[in-house]
């Protein structure tokens, strides 16, 4: 399908075509990865967004972000994981304790898989980047995300586990993810192991995304928990602090979905325009919108929140 896009600070944006499922072979996961490319109609270089949904969804969610990327000049490429609710895998499935890490292999599959995704979209073919991708992800999708940047998950001991980054990555838009494991309550910690992250060797430029309503059932900490990624990491990073978002902020995962409970069209747009200013600049150095937009932010009377960088 294709359709048009409305306004936004880095121009007009394009048509976008979408094709989905696009099936990946991946021997060894059970079912094979299914994922949705959306890219411009027109336009050659075009960098690559690869965008992990976060529990439950799949490759049809976070059409707010996704459209309004590819309408503005990414090809993005969102697999569908296996804890996504359209696969319906019980919870006694023995793949269960390995999910984690499975979807983080998706993510990896789908940057060995270029040529073929590529090939999937009518026109696309020889119009990617491939020296120019970001890996974007939310809640979960943060977390998986966020290993191709440099974080690891600490091992019983403590001790930081496999370096899983991906060197193809450039930069990363990390929204909602959670923090250090110091304080899960007691059913994450025995259930939810890799919520044990170390961000000290996540060097890979990132925005941290994170509401200050955000409320988590899995730690005892307040929301400042999700800022955690950006403050134990090393390098260069910036940390968006919106006002009274949740989890979704704003609405990220759909206006309408389940999933949004502080739907707010305004802060959607303010992450929309921020992360592709953000990703501009971060993957072409282009920081002229991401200046403008980091200063229309601060000095905006009644802003929707604060951007610090580091």
């Amino acid at each position: 399908m294709s359709e048009s896009k409305t306004a936004n600070v880095q121009g007009a944006p394009t048509t976008v075509v979408s094709a989905r499922p696009v099936v990946l072979s991946a021997p060894g996961r059970g079912d094979d990865l299914q994922v949705r490319v959306s890219a411009p109609a027109t336009g050659t270089g075009l960098p690559v967004i690869v965008f992990s949904h976060g529990f439950g969804l799949s490759m049809d969610g976070y059409t707010p972000l996704a459209d309004f990327w590819a309408a503005h000049g990414f090809v993005v490429i969102q697999p569908t994981h296996l804890d996504s609710r359209t696969l319906g895998i019980p919870a006694e499935d023995p793949r269960t304790p390995r999910i984690w890490r499975l979807r983080i292999e998706d993510l990896t599959r789908v940057l060995d898989g270029l040529d073929a995704l590529e090939a999937s979209v009518p026109g696309l073919t020889g119009r990617l980047d491939r020296d120019r991708v970001a890996v974007a992800g939310h809640s979960w999708g943060a977390q998986s995300a966020s290993t191709l940047l440099g974080a690891r998950v600490l091992d019983s001991d403590g001790k930081p586990g496999e370096d899983m980054s991906d060197p193809r990555v450039k930069a990363g838009v990390l929204l909602a993810l959670t923090g250090l494991g110091d304080d899960l309550v007691p059913f994450a910690a025995e259930h939810f192991p890799f919520m044990k992250p170390s961000f000290d060797t996540m060097t890979t430029p990132a925005l941290i995304v994170a509401g200050d309503k955000d409320q988590s059932h899995l730690s005892t900490r307040g929301p400042d928990w999700f800022t955690d990624p950006y403050t134990y990491s090393p390098g260069s990073k910036s940390l968006l602090t919106l006002f009274d978002a949740e989890h979704s902020l704003g609405g990220i995962p759909g206006l309408e979905v389940a999933e949004t409970t502080d739907a707010s069209p305004a802060r959607v747009a303010l992450i929309q325009q921020l992360t592709t200013a953000y990703l501009r600049s971060a993957l072409y150095g282009e920081a002229t919108a991401w200046k403008a937009a980091a200063i229309a932010l601060e000095e905006d009377p009644s802003p929707l929140g604060t951007l610090q960088s580091k």
